[in-house]
């Protein structure tokens, strides 16, 4: 983890998803999408147990976020299925 001046800065998945938005890294993102993007995605920093908590290093999910390449949805009711990817 980050250890530059003090250490790491140890977040709920709730505060990341605040602070992701209060410093323009995202438009908006919820902490619900944020627990699903650390379930689903491996390059996600490592996520410690707190309580019933989950808690990330905010220097570490900061840049994560920030480099992160979003796919938004397709809407299949205005616009039928997808097209096929290229690299499908």
């Amino acid at each position: 983890m980050a250890e530059a001046e003090g250490g790491p800065d140890m977040v709920s998945f709730r505060e990341l998803a605040r602070r992701l938005v209060a410093d323009g890294i995202v438009e908006r993102i919820t902490h619900q999408r944020v627990s699903k993007i650390a379930e689903s995605d491996p390059a996600f920093p490592p996520v410690v147990p707190v309580g019933s908590s989950k808690a990330v290093d905010y220097r570490l999910a900061a840049p994560y976020f920030r480099d992160r390449i979003t796919r938004p949805g397709w809407r299949t009711d205005l616009r039928g299925k997808p097209p096929a990817a290229a690299d499908e």
